[in-house]
């Protein structure tokens, strides 16, 4: 028996059930290879517009942070036009509506799924993973054993690419009424593993070693490309890391314990007084070239994931840094105020000649010296006839104050939980059309009156969901009967009979019709096993409908289990109106609902 499961999205649904770094050395390998402090990264995006571009990059995406994606392939406007009205003398309305499919690429590397979903600022998908508006959403992770989507694979052809290696997202028939009819700014939450390792990966990338690179007030980043150096000089602005020879490998290493630190051997002095005023050291303070960043513009998932703007205290003047990383607030005014302390103690040079030296030391390498506390690193050496010429820099390690720190005030769009969708199956007798052997069965979806965004149809067949169809954000009139259905001699128009009953959407209207109309067969409900007509309706609140003028045991259903002849308990018969035909269910089916 196939199993069909009803997701989140439309009204009258029916459908055929049958199958369907290498390092360059130098006088300064630090600076080579991670590169000035104040170097600027990308700009943060605004999160307005998802883009499509030729040849644009696709970021790799770590930890959990919002991203509007790129566009991949979009399908042309669908056009949808529904008429209501028309009765007793009132004109028809007919009302257009739009559907768009598009793939939105979202990251170059796995991740582990999508959160909320943002349309224009509002909430398209809430935290509970329910769409506000009709359509059907697939999320493709980006793994290794990737498909096609199906959606694309059917458009595209045989040549449609499975994107391993990419995460994707796909809407399918997305409504656009809300939207004014057009595509809106989507921008996605994505959750994609860890951000605190994101040195430690791209190092693995490039092939070097890593360690102490860990970033624990990371929440999320994105890589945009440029390779470990872009990675590396975006970090070391904010957090200690620099890069180190060791047994004839280059090492990139973060923070440093104090007590792991080795010393310098003794100053020596020359005679010519050239280097160190002949004592073999010289300790200075230079200018900084440029004063480092006073404001520091990061993600802030306060203020879900918009960009904050964080100022680093007694700091002014200074430029902005640009961090494409998700920080807290608190941890985003500390790491400012460590960088900008870090960056003043930098200013203090120590000139250093000796004649002997570690081998495991070089440029980028942590040091004590001899007489001068603290820590200091070498970033410059040369060798010369008279000894080994060493430029230190003070260092600084990243443990600092905490600083207390605000996101300010956000506006955050309201998550508005959407209604029960109501599943109805029913069977519906021959109607003189195909074979009459073929069961002619039906679902209908509905729900109460609130912001519903339709549902989707699915069967199961070998433990895989295969798709039957989605309705739109219409729904179809349901409810149960009121008070129990008299009995009747059926098959005769009765003026006076009348019916209660209550319906799911008590914003739905049901319409009168005449006797020809009736003829023709408008005013159709399917009350238990049993059709009906109706001519006259009354609406007495709350959603009760009180139904006159009843024709009784149509299309054959007076000879049924449920028959006109019996009356029918409210509590136990549901009330279905069927206004059109959307296909047949040709097998023997199981329903279940399924709430997205």
């Amino acid at each position: 028996m196939a199993t069909l499961v009803l997701g989140a999205f439309g009204t009258l649904v029916g459908g055929p059930l049958g199958g369907a770094i290498g390092a360059t050395l130098g006088r300064s390998l630090d600076a080579g290879i991670i590169g000035s402090p104040r170097r600027e990264g990308p700009r943060l995006k605004e999160l307005a517009v998802s883009t499509s571009s030729y040849g644009s990059a696709i970021p790799a995406l770590y930890g959990r942070l919002r991203v509007p994606g790129t566009i991949i392939w979009a399908s042309d406007l669908s056009e949808r036009r529904e008429s209501s009205g028309g009765g007793k003398g009132r004109p028809a309305t007919t009302r257009y509506a739009y559907s768009v499919s598009l793939a939105v690429a979202l990251s170059s590397r796995p991740i582990d799924g999508v959160g909320r979903i943002w349309a224009d600022g509002n909430l398209l998908r809430g935290a509970a993973g329910d769409l506000k508006t009709g359509g059907v959403l697939r999320i493709h992770t980006g793994h290794a054993d990737q498909l096609p989507d199906p959606l694309m694979a059917a458009s595209i052809g045989a040549r449609c690419p499975a994107y391993r290696g990419c995460a994707y997202a796909v809407f399918e028939d997305l409504a656009l009424e809300d939207f004014g009819n057009r595509i809106p700014a989507i921008s996605f939450e994505v959750f994609a593993g860890t951000a605190q390792a994101v040195v430690e990966d791209i190092a693995r990338q490039a092939s070097m070693e890593s360690e102490g690179t860990g970033f624990p007030e990371l929440g999320g980043f994105v890589h945009e490309g440029g390779g470990l150096a872009a990675v590396l000089s975006q970090v070391k602005g904010l957090r200690p890391i620099h890069a180190a020879m060791r047994d004839g490998h280059v090492i990139v290493a973060g923070d440093v314990a104090p007590d792991e630190v080795p010393m310098l051997p003794p100053a020596v002095a020359a005679p010519d007084g050239e280097f160190g005023r002949a004592s073999g050291t010289a300790l200075s303070r230079r200018q900084a070239a440029s004063q480092g960043a006073s404001l520091l513009r990061y993600y802030d998932p306060t203020r879900d994931y918009q960009p904050g703007l964080q100022r680093s205290e007694g700091e002014d003047g200074g430029g902005t840094m640009e961090f494409p990383g998700v920080f807290q607030p608190e941890a985003a005014r500390s790491l400012l105020a460590g960088a900008a302390r870090r960056e003043w103690l930098r200013g203090e040079r120590l000139a250093w000649r000796t004649n002997r030296i570690d081998p495991a030391l070089g440029p980028g390498s942590i040091v004590r010296a001899p007489g001068h506390p603290g820590l200091w690193q070498i970033t410059t050496w040369e060798w010369r006839d008279t000894g080994i010429e060493l430029d230190l820099a003070r260092y600084a390690p990243a443990a600092g104050a905490s600083q207390r720190g605000d996101g300010g005030a956000a506006w955050s769009p309201p998550d508005r939980l959407p209604v029960e969708t109501r599943l109805r199956a029913f069977e519906l007798p021959w109607d003189g059309t195909g074979q009459s052997s073929v069961p002619q069965r039906y679902a209908a979806v509905s729900a109460p009156a609130g912001r519903w965004g339709g549902a989707m149809l699915y069967r199961e067949s070998a433990d895989t969901l295969v798709p039957i169809g989605h309705s739109g954000p219409q729904r179809a009139v349901g409810g149960i009967l009121a008070e129990a259905l008299p009995p009747s001699p059926g098959l005769r128009f009765e003026a006076t009979a009348r019916v209660r009953v209550r319906l799911d959407d008590y914003e739905a209207a049901l319409e009168p019709a005449g006797l020809d109309a009736i003829a023709r067969g408008s005013n159709r409900l399917l009350i238990g096993g049993e059709i009906v007509q109706f001519a006259q309706c009354e609406p007495e609140g709350n959603g009760l409908w009180q139904l006159c003028g009843l024709l009784r045991g149509r299309g054959g259903t007076e000879i049924g289990d449920f028959g006109p002849r019996r009356g029918l308990r409210p509590s136990l018969r549901w009330l279905g109106l069927h206004l059109r035909r959307h296909g047949k269910l040709k097998t023997k089916v199981e329903f279940k609902l399924n709430n997205q």
